[in-house]
């Protein structure tokens, strides 16, 4: 007679604490161990232990720097609606959109578009030409395009800069750890 294992996904263990400690990270991700620990009333050793379970879990999938986009010359900002020709796979944006170094950010989505792009550029007229590019694919029907103004809840924005941290403190979007 033989048996067969069953497997089932299981959704990784996380608790207020791995909340506390993962919203630490996004506001320092250079923190000490200790230092977090103070923070969320865990040793060190404790929040070492979770964050290694974290990531093993592939809730924490990596930390990254941040970088003001103005220090690179990148001083224009916009997202780009993307509308496809038939149903363009995922698979095929993501190649096109590997293409492109200027976009930082790119999601297929709900709604009247397929795709969503975060473009960075040096000017408006380098935004054209990477807009341009994008629009040279074979697939793409239209764009439709909206530049940056000012960003509201970044850290260190003039305006609403501790909404910004206050959002990734609460597990907002604004932090990224990959």
């Amino acid at each position: 007679m033989s048996t067969k294992a069953t497997t089932h996904a299981t959704t990784p263990q996380f608790d207020d604490l791995d909340r506390r400690i993962v919203a630490a990270l996004m506001e320092n991700a250079r923190a000490s161990f200790n230092e977090i620990g103070a923070a969320v009333g865990l040793s060190g050793t404790a929040v070492k232990r979770r964050v290694d379970r974290m990531r093993a879990d592939g809730v924490i999938t990596g930390f990254t720097a941040t970088v003001r986009p103005s220090a690179l010359g990148w001083g224009t900002e916009a997202y780009v609606e993307v509308y496809c020709d038939g149903a363009a796979p995922p698979r095929r944006l993501a190649e096109v959109v590997r293409n492109h170094p200027e976009i930082v950010a790119a999601m297929t989505v709900t709604g009247g578009a397929d795709a969503l792009l975060h473009v960075r550029a040096a000017s408006v007229q380098h935004f054209e030409e990477v807009l341009e590019r994008i629009r040279a694919e074979p697939f793409v029907r239209r764009t439709v395009s909206s530049l940056v103004l000012s960003d509201l809840l970044a850290p260190g924005s003039e305006p609403g800069a501790e909404a910004g941290a206050d959002r990734a403190a609460r597990g907002g979007g604004a932090a990224m750890l990959r």
